[in-house]
């Protein structure tokens, strides 16, 4: 009974040890996230942790194989990518886009990012409904997840996109007129309006980003790993938990997927 209680526990240590290696092999496992989107994580000012979803599915997966969790914010889409692809960080958090596969792997959705547009106080607009119309040159930061959507799917609206989604930059837009709506993450994009009454929100949500994990490409066992985690946060409720915690709007629970 002792052999047999002793085989099971040295089979439970290497499967532990087995995932620190898939996911962590230098012995701590490193994120990075978009440190300018609210809807993934906040890094506070004063303590430097990181709190939101991003930070706790890392520190709960940090937990799982063992190992402690260095998570890093980091200034734009590519930066995450690069950081992966370059050995730099153990896995990344963006927004899934078949353009941005090939020098990573995408894990299956974990959350879903509602986008929005502002405008200005004045603008005659109300809805997103109202965008796809000749004569209306739409915002969005380059290479943003709203600005790719919108090339695909809007026919006669023009898009301008700045250089990147930073608040900054879409009141730049819309007060130097450059833009009539600008698109981004409705938290994001909220808080702005909030803070200064010259813009508001429109009615109305566009599409849910889908928010995944990224793992170096060639490592089949770390992405297979990191999917298993997500079945499991979502079955326990432990993303939907995450999400009510940061009090981030917009965001909600993605549904199992294949990817």
């Amino acid at each position: 009974m002792r052999a047999a209680l002793a085989a099971l526990l040295l089979l439970f240590a290497g499967a532990a040890e087995a995932a620190d290696v898939m996911i962590a092999p230098t012995g701590k496992l490193r994120a990075v996230f978009l440190g300018g989107n609210p809807a993934q994580g906040i890094q506070n000012r004063i303590t430097g942790e990181v709190e939101g979803v991003v930070g706790d599915l890392t520190r709960e997966l940090g937990k799982r194989v063992g190992v402690p969790v260095a998570i890093t914010p980091v200034a734009g889409v590519q930066a995450v990518i690069e950081a992966v692809r370059d050995g730099r960080a153990d896995i990344g958090f963006i927004a899934y886009d078949q353009s941005r596969a090939g020098t990573v792997q995408f894990s299956q959705t974990y959350m879903l990012v509602k986008q929005t547009f502002l405008v200005l106080k004045e603008s005659p607009l109300r809805s997103v409904e109202e965008l796809d119309r000749p004569g209306l040159k739409i915002g969005a930061g380059r290479g943003d997840s709203i600005a790719l959507f919108i090339r695909r799917n809007f026919e006669r609206a023009t898009i301008v996109e700045g250089t990147d989604p930073s608040p900054a930059t879409a009141m730049r837009l819309l007060s130097d007129r450059a833009v009539d709506a600008f698109g981004g993450n409705r938290q994001r994009l909220t808080t702005v309006a909030r803070e200064d009454p010259d813009y508001r929100v429109l009615d109305g949500d566009i599409f849910g980003v889908p928010q995944a994990i990224i793992v170096p490409k060639g490592k089949p066992s770390a992405l297979i790993a990191v999917n298993r985690f997500i079945d499991d946060m979502r079955a326990s409720e432990f993303i939907k938990a995450a999400i009510e915690r940061s009090g981030i709007i917009g965001v909600e629970v993605a549904p199992p997927s294949d990817r």
